[in-house]
């Protein structure tokens, strides 16, 4: 049987890491990335799933566009950087309104907690707290910490992703 294609939707802000977990899916070289000024796409296979991942350029003057990508999206995936603590109300603020627009809907959503490796940053579940995910009811959630310079906890993410789809 052909896999199921799924349209996951990478958003966060800028720095958060978005392209970088984009390329470690991909299996590409994560030493050299500049802002993304529109958007990037790939399509990766993951337990039996074409995923077609489409990542967004997250500078504030892009993310009013955000919204022309929202149709069809099956996962929506928030990539927020633990170690920038002054940007924490901002990147909550941008996640509840993606969470408020009836095009993502019961959409599951999957935040990545990323640049584990650095000193400052919180761990997942104090950025979940942080974030207030826990009063999130509407739909499946769930947080993964990560690194995505290392690869690591990338793969871990888009496990939770497939499990949920399955249970839809």
């Amino acid at each position: 049987a052909p896999e199921r294609e799924l349209r996951l939707l990478l958003l966060g802000l800028d720095n958060a890491g978005k392209t970088t977990i984009l390329k470690t899916l991909a299996s590409e070289d994560v030493t050299h990335i500049t802002p993304t000024a529109g958007f990037n796409i790939k399509s990766v296979i993951s337990e039996g799933f074409k995923l077609n991942v489409w990542d967004i350029g997250g500078q504030r003057k892009i993310r009013p566009y955000w919204k022309n990508y929202f149709e069809n999206t099956d996962i929506l995936i928030y990539v927020v950087d633990s170690s920038d603590k002054k940007r924490l109300e901002e990147t909550g603020i941008e996640l509840y309104e993606l969470l408020t627009d009836d095009k993502l809907q019961d959409v599951p959503l999957l935040v990545y907690a990323n640049k584990q490796d650095l000193p400052e940053s919180l761990t997942a579940a104090d950025l979940a707290q942080a974030l207030g995910l826990p009063s999130i009811k509407d739909r499946p959630w769930q947080i993964q910490a990560c690194t995505a310079v290392h690869g690591e906890g990338v793969r871990e993410g888009m496990e939770w992703v497939c499990k949920s789809i399955k249970k839809k």
